[in-house]
């Protein structure tokens, strides 16, 4: 069994930062991160390991603690990773749509893509609930907060209803989570594009009879 070590610490007692400083060591840290999420993917997190996950990284053990001191520090990272590599997909795309309506079309499209290309990311958020929950939250709360930020600059662009906000966010972010779910991570078969046109008619025009 894989057993945690103490922080290192540096001579002045403080926590040693364990940020990588050349280009070896974040391809290094990359690596292990890589392969956690196909070992937390696949196994969970409890019957994951980290020998396991220096095995898939094709790192020494040692490598390891180079940069983590226990298998929580990887799982917290990995979570923050995740996210902010959904974010640098998502966030191009949507950056160049047209307009405000368009932006979620595009960003959902994107999502479902990159769900279909990292199908462990839903068991690897909905683990860091029981795991590490300040990170569970984390994620949701950056993600909305980024569609918050692109409806408000719609809003302002006059392109969207002037009182979009939070809740209008966290609908949008619901809705496209439980799509992901369906369509990306369950069903590969349903054509993306059609996917995110029905849901943004929906955002557009909602649910309302049309005389």
């Amino acid at each position: 069994m894989d057993q945690p070590r103490s922080a290192p610490e540096a001579g002045d007692g403080t926590a040693r930062d364990k940020t990588p400083r050349t280009e070896r060591g974040r391809r290094t840290l990359r690596k292990l991160l890589d392969a956690a999420a196909i070992e937390f993917g696949e196994r969970g997190f409890h019957e994951a390991s980290i020998s396991a996950i220096t095995r898939r990284a094709g790192t020494a053990l040692g490598s390891f603690y180079t940069y983590f001191d226990s298998k929580d520090e990887i799982f917290r990272a990995l979570v923050r990773y995740m996210s902010e590599q959904l974010r640098d997909y998502v966030t191009p795309v949507v950056q160049a749509a047209p307009d405000g309506i368009a932006a979620e079309r595009i960003g959902l499209e994107s999502f479902l893509r990159f769900v279909r290309e990292h199908k462990e990311i839903y068991r690897i958020i909905d683990e860091a609930e029981f795991v590490d929950y300040a990170s569970y939250r984390r994620h949701y709360e950056t993600t909305v907060a980024r569609v918050r930020q692109r409806l408000e600059a719609g809003a302002a662009r006059g392109e969207l209803r002037a009182d979009v906000g939070e809740v209008h966010a966290w609908a949008i972010g619901g809705m496209n989570v439980f799509l992901g779910m369906r369509y990306g991570l369950w069903d590969e078969g349903v054509d993306i594009e059609e996917i995110a046109r029905i849901a943004n008619d929906l955002l557009a025009n909602g649910l309302a009879k049309k005389d």
